[in-house]
């Protein structure tokens, strides 16, 4: 079953290329429930299918791809929370709404910007995943590349109602994502507020996406 399941998820994502978005409801569906690796399967089928497409395709196109992806396999507010810290609990509830679409875009857009072609990569994960609490593990996954040495893009997992989904990004195994953008983040929040960091994040999905998605 887990390899029909991921044999499904690529035929998607890789129709995705020329198609509209999937629905969440086949994300959903293809991953099952209850699955731990659910969300790294559906994050490498994506991120391959993205790669494979390369610069022939526009960004938007590859946006498409890997959308749907990452609002499936995500808790984003959860990872945006933890990445603000304690500013978060003040926030009024519509700067909360418009920075989480922000952040939304940025974390798709990197992964647009940083999977952009393939030369005969592919992804593995881990056996087994690693416990770090009652309700939290790490998935590990690797990318592998045709020369050199692995690198490795773990998944912290979190069990939510709709099941378990990443709450941070390892790479290496141990550089947590949302510990680096706290720290990137804690100097625009006290200089200028929520508005400081949206217009960071706008920068910075307009820089990765060559002007093409403002």
């Amino acid at each position: 079953m887990a390899i029909q399941r991921r044999v499904l998820l690529t035929r998607l994502l890789v129709g995705a290329i020329m198609a509209s978005p999937l629905p969440i409801r086949a994300y959903a569906q293809a991953a099952g429930d209850g699955d731990p690796k659910a969300a790294a399967e559906i994050m490498n089928a994506a991120l391959l299918a993205a790669m494979k497409a390369g610069t022939r395709t526009s960004v938007a196109q590859r946006f498409a791809i890997i959308a749907p992806a990452v609002d499936q396999a995500f808790d984003l507010q959860t990872v945006l929370r933890n990445s603000v810290g304690l500013r978060w609990a003040g926030l009024p509830e519509e700067e909360k709404t418009r920075l989480l679409a922000t952040f939304r875009r940025y974390t798709i857009m990197n992964y647009v910007a940083s999977f952009d072609s393939w030369s005969g990569q592919s992804f593995r994960i881990g056996a087994e995943p690693r416990v770090l609490s009652p309700t939290q593990i790490v998935v590990g996954n690797s990318l592998l590349r045709a020369s050199g040495s692995p690198v490795e893009l773990s998944y912290v997992m979190q069990q939510t109602q709709s099941g378990w989904k990443v709450v941070d990004v390892l790479a290496d195994g141990t550089i947590s994502r949302v510990a680096v953008q706290r720290s990137d983040f804690r100097g625009l929040l006290a200089n200028g507020g929520v508005a400081a960091l949206v217009s960071s994040l706008e920068r910075k999905v307009a820089d990765l996406s060559g002007g093409t998605l403002v």
